[in-house]
């Protein structure tokens, strides 16, 4: 992650910086003071695809045939724009990019791309970037897919702005990173429906659309496990899908309320063998977990692992001064795992 400081040196040698990484891919262009210049970005690479979140001022990139012919980047971009407003042309092709917008651009193709901020505040957009050879097979006309838009209210494009945040939360393990594949490559699924997908493609739309809506829904629930926010009602409202729907989606976990109090089970079995939770009492880590009082989580807690939350902490703490030095939870689950 680079962020620049506030002295105007540092501000303009950035933006010097800026434009030398990026002098065969377009050239830009600060449409504020040089000195004013100020730029956060953040990349993730992994599996061949690029995850880039972007807060900038007002700038303009102007990426011409001859970029196009001397940077050799035969790929596709997904932005999603989170902040002030992306504005895109490319030929006769113009779009505009609003907080919650998506879109599809080619990158071999020239182009013209202005941000503009939302007040004093910067514009701010996740980019993935994906090889050509991912895409291609998914489109009816790839080579006429210039720059797609799919706008804020699709329900698409809420599914891909909540995978986005996924992708960006991820950690970098090998579990982390096979996730990680399998998400983009739904998401190439839905931006081929939304750009024209060819006949060879069809019938795995809707099953991509159906994991990531499951994925973007067990995201939000493993980020709300110690609210009270997980009702069946909320979670319709906040994926506008049916009651029907969303049991259908659980069904092979066992349920939604099955998943959820899983869920909330592991959590409290990682923090019971965390040290630095280990001294919090039962009945709140009961209560934070959303359980009805200790006696039922702890009732809970040996179905599901067949031991006490009692006996699961001293089991870690014997196992901690055994090896006389701090282990990670994820040592002492392996050795759980193990007994």
């Amino acid at each position: 992650m680079s962020e620049t400081a506030a002295d105007p040196r540092i501000l303009e040698q950035t933006l010097a910086d800026l434009r030398a990484a990026t002098t065969d891919i377009c050239d830009v262009t600060p449409l504020g003071p040089p000195a004013d210049f100020h730029i956060t970005s953040t990349t993730r690479l992994a599996g061949g695809w690029l995850l880039i979140d972007t807060a900038s001022p007002p700038l303009q990139y102007d990426r011409s045939a001859a970029h196009v012919a001397r940077g050799g980047l035969d790929h596709y971009q997904f932005t999603l724009c989170l902040q002030g407003q992306m504005r895109f042309a490319s030929g006769r092709r113009e779009i505009t990019l609003q907080p919650g917008d998506i879109c599809l651009i080619d990158m071999a193709k020239p182009n013209r791309t202005v941000l503009i901020g939302d007040g004093d505040q910067r514009s701010r957009l996740v980019t993935l970037i994906v090889p050509r050879l991912l895409l291609v097979p998914r489109l009816a006309h790839p080579d006429s897919v210039t720059a797609t838009l799919l706008p804020a209210a699709d329900r698409r494009a809420r599914l891909l702005a909540d995978q986005f945040a996924v992708l960006l939360q991820q950690s970098d393990s090998a579990n982390a990173a096979a996730d990680s594949k399998t998400a983009v490559e739904f998401m190439c699924d839905v931006m081929a429906e939304v750009a024209g997908r060819s006949t060879d493609a069809r019938g795995a739309v809707g099953r991509a659309e159906r994991e990531l809506l499951l994925a973007a829904i067990k995201h939000h629930i493993d980020t709300h496990l110690d609210t009270g926010a997980l009702s069946v009602d909320g979670l319709v409202r906040r994926f506008q899908v049916s009651r029907a729907s969303l049991y259908r989606l659980f069904g092979p976990d066992g349920g939604l309320a099955r998943y959820v109090q899983d869920q909330r089970l592991n959590r409290a079995l990682r923090l019971l063998i965390t040290p630095g939770a280990r001294g919090q009492r039962l009945i709140d880590l009961a209560v934070d977990l959303q359980f009805s009082g200790d006696s039922t989580f702890v009732r809970a807690f040996r179905r599901q692992f067949g031991m006490t939350p009692g006996e699961i902490r001293e089991l870690s703490e014997a196992w901690l001064r055994e090896t006389g030095g701090v282990r990670g939870p994820d040592d002492l689950l392996h050795r759980l795992v193990q007994r």
